[in-house]
């Protein structure tokens, strides 16, 4: 006799998020880092003009922010979710067939009917 998987339900929780809003989380890290960016160039022309001391430390600090962070964005807004496992194996591996489907209950895990006769 072969044992039979039981049925499990499917969450929606373990489903990952769609491309749209995957999309969307990107665009915005992206253009919160330019606008950090922004902020650094900014900060690098006020601290010029105002010839702030340690001036020696803030600029370097906001060129090193103003040569990274667009590099960072770029990468992180190209960034996508690593594909499922299985997608992947499927390409190299052949598929092992089941006869049994996935989700099949027992004949004593099947929910009975019951008929209500009325006299």
């Amino acid at each position: 006799m072969v044992k039979r998987q039981a049925y499990q339900p499917i969450l929606i929780t373990d489903a990952s998020r769609s491309q749209n809003d995957q999309l969307t989380s990107r665009q915005r890290r992206y253009v919160l880092m330019m606008g950090i960016r922004v902020a650094c160039i900014i900060l690098g022309a006020i601290l010029v003009g105002a010839n702030a001391p340690l001036l020696w430390l803030w600029l370097p600090l906001c060129a090193l922010g103003m040569v990274l962070i667009p590099w960072l964005a770029v990468l992180l807004a190209n960034d996508r979710p690593p594909k499922e496992e299985h997608r992947l194996a499927n390409r190299f591996r052949p598929r092992l067939r089941d006869d049994t489907p996935p989700m099949s209950l027992t004949a004593e895990e099947r929910p009975h009917k019951v008929i209500d006769v009325e006299p």
